[in-house]
């Protein structure tokens, strides 16, 4: 009896299973799978490093000698693009990958020449694709999920204090 995988017309690369052990082999998609202080360092440093574009950028804009607190909200709002867009890549990485291990169907090229094919799954194959999903695939996207609404409270936060902290000034001269 042959086994589900020979089965499978498929090309080993573009199986979900293999696509998910590609992705989490990759140097930037493997970040996702890190815990702790190794899951938020690329962030910060990615933050750190977006500073050096964000601080002249808000300087041409703000004197930071006359407007040290809005320049250092604006600052840190525009160094915190370049980190939410990562982790918008990562997220959308692993989701693709999620929903090709969870789907029943897979889409497939066989010569490369834009002439996809579909082919079902077979119940093992299914039961084992939708284990590795469930089980190891979303935690990750929950995991990078919150750090996104936690990037989008922060980033909500720098913007809305810079605005109130120049409103609060205005409202002092006048």
């Amino acid at each position: 009896m042959k086994s589900p995988l020979s089965l499978c017309p498929v090309p080993e690369e573009q199986r979900p299973v293999n696509e998910y052990r590609l992705l989490a082999e990759s140097w930037f998609f493997r970040w996702g799978t890190f815990s702790g202080w190794d899951y938020f360092k690329p962030m910060v440093i990615l933050w750190l490093v977006s500073c050096f574009v964000s601080a002249p950028v808000s300087a041409a804009s703000l004197k930071p000698t006359q407007h040290p607190i809005e320049f250092t909200y604006f600052a840190a709002f525009g160094a915190c693009i370049i980190p939410a867009l990562a982790v918008v890549r990562l997220y959308l990485g692993w989701n693709y990958v999620y929903q090709r291990l969870v789907d029943v169907r897979v889409f497939y090229e066989e010569s490369g020449w834009y002439d996809g094919q579909i082919w079902e799954k077979n119940p093992e194959m299914l039961d084992q694709d939708r284990l590795i999903a469930n089980y190891e695939v979303r935690p990750v996207l929950r995991k990078i999920q919150n750090t996104l609404i936690g990037i989008a409270i922060t980033c909500t936060l720098l913007l809305g204090g810079g605005i109130l902290w120049n409103r609060f000034q205005l409202w002092t001269w006048l």
